[in-house]
């Protein structure tokens, strides 16, 4: 059971948060950053993962989702702050990040802004920082928006208008995690979706732009988690962060997708835990 937080910036703006709570022998506070679209609301596999080791965990919504005041025109850096913000109000000092897919780039964030703060990263199917490196777009199976977001804030608006899902982007795998152990994923989404597009236009428009630091600025341990059949964020993306962040390991998953790489959950808290020290 997870207690929900409003948390007012000095902006103005209001962040909704979820804290599972104040526990003295938690092993770790862990922020969790949710991916593209989704509410920030704990997903039932996190937190019973999180619970089973003792982790005290932390999740929120991004401006524009599930209660957060959208914030047009944010950057990806921009989530460190408000994530600091979050955490001097509930009076966590250091902690572990983890994200999965679009929450990736958040997570990575908040260790390179606040170096001081975070223990470690965790990065599962996360996207990389827009490059000309390599085809950034190339094992997209829906790059649509990705790249209207290239063209700015209003094109990835009116793009909004004519998107349709396509299913062809989950693996038979992912597809079976949906419809069993990550069906609150998927419900999830549903709701974020329900909610409006705002949260996800601007996610897309701050991937495909400067993020506001860069990876080698990166300076806390962090774990690539990627699959090797991953259809909605290639490959390519977690090889080239891996030779990007200067302190990277990277787990390839041979048999998962972009949803089932996500049973790596409890592995990657491990992988954190062992780091927190």
């Amino acid at each position: 059971m997870s207690i929900t937080r409003e948390v007012r910036l000095a902006d103005g703006r209001v962040l909704r948060a979820h804290d599972s709570g104040e526990d003295a022998s938690a092993s770790l506070a862990l922020v969790w950053h949710h991916g593209s679209p989704q509410t920030g609301a704990p997903l039932d596999p996190v937190a019973a993962a999180a619970a089973a080791r003792g982790i005290r965990l932390v999740s929120y919504a991004r401006p524009g989702y599930g209660g957060s005041t959208p914030n047009p025109g944010r950057d990806v850096a921009s989530a460190a702050d408000d994530v600091i913000a979050i955490a001097d109000a509930l009076g966590i000092g250091r902690f572990a990040s983890m994200g999965a897919s679009g929450g990736g780039p958040h997570a990575l964030a908040g260790a390179a802004r606040h170096p001081d703060r975070v223990t470690g990263v965790a990065v599962l199917a996360g996207i990389a920082p827009y490059t000309e490196a390599f085809d950034w777009y190339a094992g997209m199976q829906a790059p649509g928006g990705l790249r209207a977001a290239r063209r700015g804030r209003e094109a990835r608006a009116r793009f909004t208008e004519t998107d349709e899902f396509d299913p062809e982007q989950f693996l038979p795998v992912d597809v079976a995690a949906l419809e069993g152990r990550w069906a609150s994923l998927g419900a999830d989404a549903s709701r974020a979706g329900a909610q409006g597009p705002e949260g996800l236009i601007d996610d897309d428009v701050a991937f495909a732009s400067p993020w506001g630091f860069a990876l080698a600025e990166v300076a806390a341990p962090v774990l690539l988690v990627q699959g090797e059949g991953d259809r909605v964020v290639p490959r390519r993306h977690a090889s080239w962060m891996l030779a990007q962040l200067p302190k990277a390991s990277l787990w390839m998953r041979l048999d998962d997708g972009h949803v089932s790489v996500l049973d790596t959950v409890p592995d990657a808290m491990d992988w954190l835990l062992a780091r927190a020290g």
